[in-house]
């Protein structure tokens, strides 16, 4: 999230929202083994660029634009985040519901292009030459997202099927608080902290632009690029709408924040210092109560602390796998 902020993205614009990787990419088994580096999706790629089969047809469409200027060529005519993205995923709670509405001429889009299903959303981003978004912040922290709790009629798909809450993947259990939790441990897994920084360099950093984002086939259409135009230098009325709403509708990368390689984060159990600055080890007594969220037995404590609250004589830890841990002086 801090690099969002930093990169002027915002929950109080849509064209600008936060942007999120897909990390999971196994949505059909029962259970998920989070040490096992084959459910994640590869963070060295950008999504459109997963599918050998779709780049290679996309590579040839953008080879077909050398009429164009070199800067103005693009891979992907869609984009990782746009208030369409946003409006998709966040349709069954306001106000995105009424935006989602206004967007569509006063009703629901048709229920087959709805978000009803995580698996099919994951598999449409690995097969469709137009659909190539990433997640929000949401899929992390807000299991309500799932759930049609507003009872909104969002009709039926061409098989009939209902549209009401999100279908989840197995290994959920069916329920949207379990699946937040997952995606949660996913994030901060030793596989993701080893790689997640691969990911950076093409949001944020120096494969965002130039030769870098051509060799690593992370080419967007040239008006998502900040600084690409000069707005107050168009005269032409039409043109400059034309370009205005380009840019508000189909997308807008985040401001480059870095020019070289992003450093690989250091895992969940080599950033423990926190303590040992602050008090002896000699002085405490350890221990950890069960984990949040149910569903698994109690063990030491694994990860780094990532908040601290001191009450009297006792000093409760927090630790990056969720375990809640009290130590008393």
């Amino acid at each position: 999230m801090a690099l969002n902020l930093m990169a002027g993205r915002t929950f109080n614009d849509i064209t600008q929202y936060p942007v999120f990787p897909w990390i999971i990419s196994d949505y059909t088994s029962e259970t998920l083994d989070l040490t096992d580096h084959n459910i994640y999706r590869d963070l060295s790629k950008p999504v459109g660029a997963l599918n050998e089969d779709r780049l290679a047809m996309l590579i040839e469409r953008y080879n077909e634009l050398d009429g164009f200027p070199e800067e103005e060529r693009f891979l992907y005519g869609s984009h990782y985040s746009s208030p369409g993205v946003v409006l998709h995923y966040m349709l069954r709670q306001e106000p995105f519901t009424s935006m989602h509405i206004a967007l569509q001429s006063g009703r629901f889009d048709c229920p087959d292009r709805l978000f009803f299903d995580v698996g099919g959303c994951w598999r449409s981003c690995l097969s469709s030459t137009s659909d190539v978004k990433e997640l929000i912040p949401e899929f992390f922290t807000c299991p309500e997202i799932f759930l049609n709790t507003n009872r909104f009629p969002l009709g039926e798909t061409q098989n009939k099927q209902p549209v009401d809450n999100v279908i989840l993947p197995p290994w959920s259990n069916g329920s949207a608080h379990e699946f937040i939790r997952i995606q949660r441990l996913a994030l901060e897994s030793d596989y993701v902290s080893n790689n997640l920084h691969h990911w950076i360099d093409l949001i944020f950093g120096y494969k965002q632009r130039g030769p870098a984002s051509s060799l690593a086939h992370n080419v967007f259409h040239y008006l998502s690029y900040e600084g690409s135009v000069d707005i107050d230098k168009i005269t032409d009325e039409i043109q400059r709408k034309a370009i205005e709403g380009h840019i508000q509708n189909f997308g807008q990368t985040p401001s480059q924040l870095i020019a070289k390689e992003h450093p690989s984060r250091s895992r969940a159990d080599d950033v423990f210092g926190l303590f040992s600055k602050s008090l002896g080890y000699d002085r405490l007594q350890c221990h950890t109560p069960s984990k949040q969220f149910g569903g698994h037995r109690s063990t030491e404590a694994d990860g780094a602390v990532i908040s601290l609250h001191a009450f009297g004589d006792t000093v409760f830890a927090i630790h990056s796998d969720l375990t809640i841990c009290s130590y008393k002086l």
